[in-house]
């Protein structure tokens, strides 16, 4: 897979580059449970929660994290379940700052 490079960039305002497959590959199983999701060229992830205050709980943690990050998920809630997917939109798939967000975002559902 060739290597993009985005028109927005990182925070030191270096342009991120989309990761290789194998790249990719590598990321993801360090990360139990997410998916690479060729459909929408991002990663993704399902999360089930006891009820919808624990899920929006959840959601409301990634919130903070993601906008530190500058860096903002794709995801939708139903009572207890949150769908995550992240992509670097800029870059055109998936970056290095996508790993970073889903590497917090398992932390703080553990």
């Amino acid at each position: 897979m060739r290597q993009q490079k985005a028109r927005g960039g990182d925070e030191g305002g270096r342009a991120m580059a989309v990761l290789s497959e194998s790249e990719r590959s590598e990321a993801l199983a360090g990360l139990a449970g997410w998916s690479f999701d060729a459909g929408r060229n991002g990663i993704a992830k399902s999360f089930r929660f006891g009820d919808f205050g624990a899920a929006f709980a959840f959601m409301t943690r990634v919130a903070l994290e993601a906008e530190k990050a500058d860096h903002h998920p794709e995801w939708s809630n139903v009572w207890n379940k949150v769908d995550i997917l992240l992509s670097t939109h800029s870059a055109g798939g998936v970056t290095a700052k996508d790993v970073a967000l889903a590497t917090k975002i398992e932390a703080i559902a553990a």
